[in-house]
This record gives structure tokens, sequence and C-alpha cells, in this order.
């Protein structure tokens, strides 16, 4: 017991320790794109999210975890705003015909993706490309509008510019933005009385790039194209997936240091129980088999007997049980050992006659208090295990 509570004390202090030096000690950058709205690393979007009522002053906002589908059928929206920003979509048919319903209403969509999904690049038959510049990190990009064009062409570090459309249907869409080199990087489609914008570079729009003054006046440019929405729906299914799919454990695999204290505490749990596993296993006893006990004690009573030498004894007790033998198996009167008796048993029995009737003579001797050798003893039992065996 008392190995058990320092077991218990010294892993409760080990685990205090490790979490307390996790939890201090220095964070190494995480470059990680979440695209996620609560998330300060670099490729997270708090600043934008922080400052989306700054964007769409007159705009109320919504997530939605749900897909396209889901978020969009059951609800009719006026002169709203739907943004997806992540590194790719999932969308399916029924996902893009309700996207399409949604903006053939007057509504608009904002998307900023690198992988479009096979749905989007097939039926707006558009293909994306990246251009790698060893020697500027970047390549500079800018807007068609002359309006939004600025002096100089937006340079962004790390490469986060350099996806642009190598395809797209010149007939179905406007360009509204190109790089250095004058490939389209943002279009838009006019679908009815709405339109859907499409950024490659969802990186542009994330915390490293709002930081940089640049970068936050070319998303507050590439947002404008929202016309002023009544609401802003904010897409979060394709970074954090459904709601009804999260685990009770994703808080624990999410964070390092809570997963690492989740592995050490169920090793620890692991080694506990392997060790008392080992010191408390009792010993399992050996059962000897039941002896048959009845044989020993024949053989005892039977050693008493003949020690006692009381032959008349004996034989009382063997003319009893042979009298009731013949009572329950024949049922037979036996007060008196007559010639009826005797008849009747010869009679029902089976035995032979000679059996019978001598036997019965040798029990009448004993009754009648002659004294009982041990020559008579013997013929007494010769002569009813000699009737038991002739006897159906």
């Amino acid at each position: 017991m008392k190995g058990m509570k320092l077991y218990l004390i010294g892993s409760a202090t080990a685990l205090v320790l490790y979490l307390v030096a996790q939890y201090y000690k220095p964070r190494p950058t995480d470059w990680s794109p979440s695209y996620l709205k609560e998330d300060k690393i670099p490729y997270g979007l708090y600043i934008l999210n922080h400052e989306k009522a700054t964007l769409f002053p007159e705009a109320a906002f919504k997530t939605s975890r749900l897909p396209v589908y889901n978020t969009l059928k059951a609800n009719r929206h006026q002169n709203t705003a739907y943004l997806f920003i992540a590194g790719g979509l999932k969308f399916d048919k029924l996902d893009y015909q309700e996207l399409v319903r949604f903006m053939n209403q007057g509504n608009q969509v904002f998307i900023a993706a690198f992988d479009l999904g096979k749905v989007l690049t097939d039926t707006l038959k558009l293909e994306t490309n990246t251009t790698f510049l060893a020697k500027t990190g970047s390549i500079p990009i800018h807007f068609v509008n002359p309006a939004l064009k600025p002096a100089t062409n937006y340079i962004f570090n790390r490469g986060i510019s350099d996806q642009y459309f190598s395809r797209v249907d010149s007939s179905r869409c406007i360009v509204l933005g190109r790089n250095a080199k004058g490939d389209v990087n943002f279009i838009k489609y006019a679908f009815g009385k709405g339109a859907l914008y499409i950024l490659p570079n969802p990186q542009l729009l994330t915390n490293y790039s709002l930081l940089n003054p640049a970068g936050a006046d070319y998303a507050a440019k590439a947002l404008s194209y929202l016309q002023k929405p009544e609401m802003l729906i904010w897409d979060e299914n394709n970074t954090k997936g459904s709601s009804t799919n999260e685990s009770i454990l994703s808080v624990f695999i999410k964070y390092d240091q809570l997963r690492w204290a989740y592995y050490l505490s169920l090793a620890g749990l692991i080694i506990f129980v392997a060790f008392e596993i080992k010191r408390r296993q009792r010993i399992i006893p050996v059962l000897l088999p039941l002896q048959n006990s009845s044989a020993e004690f024949v053989k005892v009573v039977g050693k008493v007997y003949y020690q006692q030498r009381d032959n008349t004894d004996i034989a009382q007790k063997k003319i009893s049980y042979f009298l009731e033998y013949i009572r329950l198996t024949y049922r037979l009167k036996t007060l008196k050992t007559d010639e009826d008796l005797i008849s009747s048993l010869i009679l029902i029995s089976g035995a032979q006659e000679e059996t019978t009737r001598k036997l019965f003579t040798v029990i009448g001797e004993i009754q009648n208090g002659n004294k009982v050798t041990d020559n008579l003893l013997i013929e007494l039992n010769k002569l009813i295990e000699k009737f038991y065996n002739q006897a159906k």
C-alpha cells in the first residue's frame, strides 16, 4: 500500500512538472495553414475576424459548420455574402447547385482557396498553377481596375501570392486581378443578380499578410467587391469540418501540450496496472479431486465387526437387509418366513427353488437362536449373493 502511494505521488508530480515546463517553454512559430478565425498563428484569420465589422459595417455575421446545401436549402437569403477561406473546398453537385440558386437570388459568394475542388473547376473550366521565384520570393500582383490599382504592385514574402489561373473561360468570367507576368489571379462570375469571386491565394487574407500594410490594403480592396451585404456567412465546414463529426478528444489532439499530457497519463496508467498485477496476483491453490470415501468407510466398519467377532449381529443385519429388499422389490410381507412367503418368492423372483429354500433354512436356524459360526455366516452370505444373481 505504501509503495502504491509513492507511485501515485511520483506520477502526479512528474505530470505537473511536465505541464508547467510545456506551458512556459518558448513556443516555435506554427506555420501550419489553419485558416481559423480564432487562430493567431501566421496563417490563421484572427485579424480578419477582428476587423470584419470595419470591412462590413452594415452586416450581421453568422458562422456555419454545415455543408453549403444544409446552410442554404431551408433559408431564403437577401443581400447576403457567403465567405469561404480554406486550403481546399469540399463541394459536391448539390452544394454547387444550391450555391448557384443562392447567387441567382442576388447574393454574393467570395472564395479564397488553393484547391477549388473537382465540381467547381470542371463546371467553371478552371485550372490553377504556381509560379516559383527564387530571387524575390513572390511574384508581384495588382488589381485590373484602375481605381484599385496601387502606384506599385503588391509584393509578398514566402510565395503567398504565387498561385494563378492557368486556364479560365474568358467568355464567362471577368478578370479582376493579375500578377506581374499577366497571369490571372482574381476573377468574377455573374449569376443572375449575384456574383461569384474566386481568389486562388487564401494566404493573402491571413494574419501574416494583414500585418503588412500592403497586405491589409490588398485584402480590404479584394473584399470590397462584396457590395455592402446585410448578412455575412463565414464558412467553417471546409476548415473545421461538420460540428456533428467532432470527437470528444479533439481538444487534446489539437494542442501539443494536452496531447502529450494525455499520452503520458495513459502510459502511466498502463505501467501502474502492470505493476499492480505483478504484485497483487494471488497464487491459485491446487484443488485435489474428491475422493470416494464410501469404500474406505466400508473397510473401517468391516474391520470393527471383524475385531469384535459378533457373527450373530452381522447375520441379523444381513437378514434384515435381505428381507427389506424382498418387501421393496416384490411387495411381499416378511413378518413370517413361512412356506407361503417362500413359495410366493420362488414364483415371483425367478430364483431357483433349491437356492431359495436353502437360504430360508439358514435364516431360520439363525432366527431360532443357534450359534452363528464363521462357516454359517459365510454360507448365509453366499446364499444371499446367489439369490441376488438368480432373481430377476
